[in-house]
């Protein structure tokens, strides 16, 4: 049988953490907290020296119609209960790769990381799954180099399956995605955007229709259908609002 304890595994042992930098932690907390009340986004923080959730906010994205301190009690047993059973084996595989992938980044670059993948979560209340978009980054790492907390960021997934394993760093153009097949890491080169098709996505995240943005760039709508379509894609989406997902998450606008 899984456990928990699967997800925390010897490479990232964090062998101690003192009660004064636990208080240090808590401004981080605190600074989180502030970014969870303007965003619709669920955040939470995992402790891989207690080996629990340090932090659950309050958005109800990813709660599952449960309260923040009940997912907090839970920690990673909470995935056993509303993650599928095969996409927890997904998740327990990118977790040893996204190890694997940070244990070869240089300790001064670690901090800079980040790993992004799509699985599903079930409200058992409601009997509803949707698949959410995961962002696991390191937030502050212990005198080893290894993670001490990481901050996850949770939001609706712009894909329609779960999967999606990509790793970024701070700073660079390309990044690396990963093969469960093949269990191996593949750099990848960015996706570039014009300027004419940034201008578009990001007034159409501003709400304005096409003709809309026609007018405002001085173009014909046929012209603004072909950059949609050329954005569509460049980022393997089939619509406006996927588009600006993707674009979003990879700060492309």
């Amino acid at each position: 049988m899984k456990n928990s304890d699967e997800f925390f595994i010897p490479e990232n042992t964090v062998d101690y953490v003192s009660e004064e930098e636990y208080i240090q932690a808590g401004y981080v907390i605190s600074a989180l907290e502030a970014f969870a009340r303007v965003t619709y986004h669920s955040i939470y923080v995992i402790d891989y020296y207690r080996k629990n959730f340090l932090y659950v906010s309050e958005n109800p994205l990813f709660l599952c119609g449960l309260q923040p301190g009940e997912v907090k009690d839970m920690g990673y047993a909470f995935y056993f209960k509303h993650v599928p059973e095969e996409e927890v084996n997904m998740l327990l595989e990118i977790n040893r790769a996204g190890f694997n992938f940070y244990n070869q980044t240089p300790v001064e670059d670690r901090i800079k990381l980040s790993i992004t993948y799509d699985f599903h979560i079930c409200n058992l209340k409601e009997n509803k799954k949707i698949l959410i978009n995961h962002k696991l980054t390191p937030v502050l790492l212990a005198q080893n180099g290894n993670i001490w907390l990481a901050s996850c960021i949770v939001s609706l997934s712009s894909h329609k399956t779960a999967g999606n394993f990509e790793a970024r760093m701070l700073g660079e153009m390309n990044y690396w995605t990963y093969s469960i097949e093949n269990r191996k890491w593949k750099q990848e080169s960015s996706i570039k955007l014009n300027d004419r098709e940034k201008d578009i996505l990001s007034l159409s995240a501003q709400g304005y229709t096409m003709n809309e943005i026609a007018d405002k760039l001085y173009v014909g709508v046929n012209t603004v259908k072909f950059h949609k379509r050329n954005i569509f894609d460049k980022l393997n989406v089939s619509n406006i609002t996927e588009a600006l997902s993707v674009a979003s998450n990879s700060k492309m606008i």
